[in-house]
């Protein structure tokens, strides 16, 4: 019986992703189209003009996919386009993971509604997993088909319109089956050494670091949090000492972080609202995921004299790689 309701569950939510991803290639319109047409909004059409000026930059001067890729859009009507669904066990931090024919095994489920996707996490819940439900604005389909600007990628400025084309073409260019950090850790830094190139190539100044480097120490604050978890489900302790180290080490969180903004930040609130809300083990997973081998791969750009078909062909020498003997050579690049 478990296996037909497993079964049952898997084919709904392959159907609603099947029909998602026809609703935007039935809505698709093309970028020429819309910042031609005088009924478009002009605020739009600027937009969309620097979205196709950025798409021509990807292939041109980052060598990545000349596709049919980010040259429609698609007007959502909502936020974002999917929501991610992350789950662990009560008292792990390990994700429960979510294995598909095309990406592997990762650490998340997408949904086309938040509907359904608050519907996935409350079954996990009600199993005894902690679950968290993430909105997500961009996603690719690895090149299986056009991917569309999305109006819920608009919210961001220029830079980061911009450089989530740059990611996510680079999620098509190389993907690693089932190696999350890889994959994400490329993209990430395709993502900023193209923009910082895009930028340069448009005569503007560098990006401000203000907000990459409170992003890295907030990151650091979530990862340390793990860590800390990590070594008290290890501990061996009972259920219910877990129970309330657990709760401890969250509060705990939320005072180191106070201190680290007052002292740092003092007059940037942007992650109040994050620590204000429930934590649990699965809303720590999304951290460290973008970022734990960018380093690496910005030392194999600079082996490569920073040319880029140069650097793939070393990206794809390492995606050949067993998982282990990849991971054992980003550790060496990350020594240099």
């Amino acid at each position: 019986m478990g296996l037909v309701l497993c079964a049952c569950s898997s084919l709904r939510y392959y159907v609603q992703a099947a029909r998602g991803q026809g609703e935007l290639i039935a809505h698709r319109r093309a970028l020429d189209e819309l910042v031609r047409d005088p009924a478009t909004d002009p605020k739009l059409a600027a937009r969309l003009q620097l979205a196709r000026q950025a798409r021509r930059f990807a292939s041109r001067r980052l060598a990545l996919p000349d596709n049919r890729s980010y040259i429609g859009y698609v007007e959502l009507h909502r936020s974002y386009v999917v929501w991610n669904v992350f789950a662990t066990p009560r008292y792990s931090v390990k994700a429960v993971p979510q294995c598909f024919p095309i990406t592997g095994c990762v650490a998340y489920r997408g949904w086309f509604r938040e509907a359904d996707a608050r519907a996935d996490a409350a079954r996990l819940q009600a199993r005894g997993d902690d679950a968290w439900v993430g909105g997500v604005p961009a996603y690719s389909t690895l090149g299986w088909f056009a991917d569309p600007i999305l109006s819920s990628m608009l919210r961001w400025d220029d830079d980061e319109l911009a450089g989530t084309i740059f990611h996510e073409l680079a999620h098509q260019l190389i993907y690693v089956k089932g190696d999350t950090a890889f994959n994400e850790s490329f993209a990430t830094f395709v993502q900023a050494e193209g923009l910082r190139e895009w930028r340069q190539s448009r005569g503007l100044p560098p990006q401000d670091d203000h907000v990459q480097k409170m992003d890295d120490g907030f990151t650091r604050l979530a990862l340390d949090l793990r860590e800390r978890l990590k070594a008290l489900y290890a501990s061996g302790v009972d259920e219910a000492s877990m129970a309330t180290g657990k709760r401890r080490e969250i509060e705990a969180f939320r005072a180191r972080y106070a201190q680290w903004r007052e002292r740092n930040w003092p007059h940037d609130h942007r992650y109040d609202s994050w620590v204000a809300q429930p934590i649990n083990n699965a809303r720590l997973l999304p951290f460290g995921l973008y970022e734990q081998w960018t380093p690496a791969f910005a030392a194999l750009f600079r082996q490569a004299e920073r040319q880029w078909p140069a650097f793939y062909a070393g990206v794809r020498e390492l995606a050949r790689k067993p998982k282990a003997l990849r991971e054992k050579s980003l550790q060496a690049l990350l020594g240099q």
